[in-house]
């Protein structure tokens, strides 16, 4: 007998390889995730009885190649069915297949999956949908829940995603070494969506918080089929070093806590220490890029025993490399928060003033300008900047969080001034 919670262990670890190779076989997304659903219900009635195959990925490719085989030619009744050769791979049987799984184009096949879910066409919450319903194999409705819209509306949003990436016309053929680095990017850049998607929930018991744990499965993922890519390491070490504060990040009230008034002592040390780890790996290749920089400003935070050890000179040099290879209004702003530790309020102020413009529609951007003023003692112009923040915020925890501060500024400027 095999134990059905090792059966669904197998079938989520497998789905992305099984579900990549089963869409290059049907070249439709439909027709692929449909045989492979049939191969897993084949699985759940068969394995506890005959035991596990010895590779449960290729028996899902092969018995879902087979599976969706039937089904075109079920669909196409009086209609020819294509040649063999444009269905299907004649010479692949799952010995084959559990030979081949780890030979470069199996690395495509889940490359394209991914890249499908991150369709540039696609809307940024589509493509965490689609992935999280594609890649990842959540159900509708936990998605939903999560997104907090109803069982239909996400039904309606997936259907639409899936409608678009099939009307742009995906490529089948394995990508060029160019393609497969343009690819990688766009698809970290998907994951660490999904990440912060979870990350920003105050409540882990909620469907969303969950999320960032997923990213982090789908990122180990990458990194193992591209085991010598310094970006994915640092992908992955960013969001370590991230999650390693999530029992930190917000008190028994589900309020907000800075991070320098955070309990240390609460930060998850074995995934910092992972991620100090992976980060020290990525920095050896000497190609420093965007998440390796950002992982490693989250690191020297994560050394600091206390808030007031914190590197704040080595910081804004990070930073600084930051705006240099990835220019961004946002990284600038960032960079703000340094300058107010090193050189003050006004000079942090005065570097955030010219943002205004192309941030002025951005949460975070008129909550540190509200405390920069609050911190010069401009009452007036931090309030409306407070108001502003409240207006953008994206959760009432993040609107919460700016009315206690300006609970706390009115407090102040109420109490008399001492006299000598």
């Amino acid at each position: 007998m095999t134990d059905i919670a090792w059966i669904d262990l197998a079938l989520a670890s497998a789905r992305p390889k099984a579900l990549g190779a089963l869409l290059r076989y049907f070249r439709n997304l439909d027709t692929a995730e449909e045989a492979f659903q049939e191969a897993c219900l084949r699985a759940i009635r068969t394995w506890p009885e005959k035991g596990p195959p010895r590779d449960p990925t290729a028996w899902l490719i092969f018995v879902g190649r087979n599976s969706g085989i039937d089904a075109v030619r079920k669909r196409a009744k009086i209609q020819a069915l294509p040649d063999e050769d444009q269905i299907s791979d004649t010479e692949d049987a799952e010995s084959d297949i559990a030979d081949r799984l780890d030979d470069s184009h199996y690395r495509d096949d889940i490359l394209r999956l991914l890249f499908i879910c991150c369709h540039p066409d696609l809307p940024a919450t589509q493509q965490i949908a689609l992935a999280l319903r594609i890649v990842s194999g959540l159900s509708v409705m936990q998605i939903a829940r999560a997104f907090l819209v109803s069982e239909s509306a996400m039904e309606q949003r997936i259907t639409r995603a899936k409608a678009r990436v099939a009307k742009a016309g995906v490529p089948f053929e394995t990508p060029s070494p160019q393609e497969r680095a343009e690819r990688l990017v766009i698809v970290s850049t998907m994951i660490y969506l999904i990440f912060n998607e979870g990350y920003s929930q105050a409540d882990p018991k909620q469907e969303a918080a969950a999320f960032s744990d997923e990213a982090i499965r789908l990122a180990r993922l990458m990194l193992h089929i591209f085991p010598a890519e310094p970006e994915l390491m640092g992908l992955l070490s960013l969001m370590l070093l991230q999650i390693s504060r999530r029992q930190a990040r917000f008190n028994t009230e589900d309020e907000i806590v800075l991070l320098e008034d955070q309990d240390r002592s609460l930060w998850n040390r074995p995934f910092i220490n992972e991620a100090l780890a992976l980060l020290d790996k990525a920095l050896r290749h000497r190609k420093p890029g965007p998440y390796q920089l950002q992982a490693a400003i989250a690191a020297v935070h994560s050394r600091a025993k206390r808030a007031e050890d914190t590197d704040w000179v080595e910081i804004d040099l990070l930073y600084r490399a930051l705006e240099r290879v990835q220019p961004s209004p946002v990284v600038t702003l960032n960079r703000a928060v340094v300058v107010s530790k090193l050189n003050g309020p006004q000079e942090a102020l005065d570097l955030i003033e010219p943002l205004g413009e192309k941030l002025d529609g951005y949460f975070y951007y008129h909550g540190l300008r509200g405390n920069l003023l609050k911190q010069l003692g401009r009452i007036a112009p931090a309030r409306i900047a407070f108001d502003r923040a409240i207006a953008l915020a994206h959760s009432a925890t993040e609107a919460a969080h700016i009315r206690r501060q300006i609970d706390k500024m009115q407090e102040e400027a109420a109490q008399p001034v001492a006299r000598t």
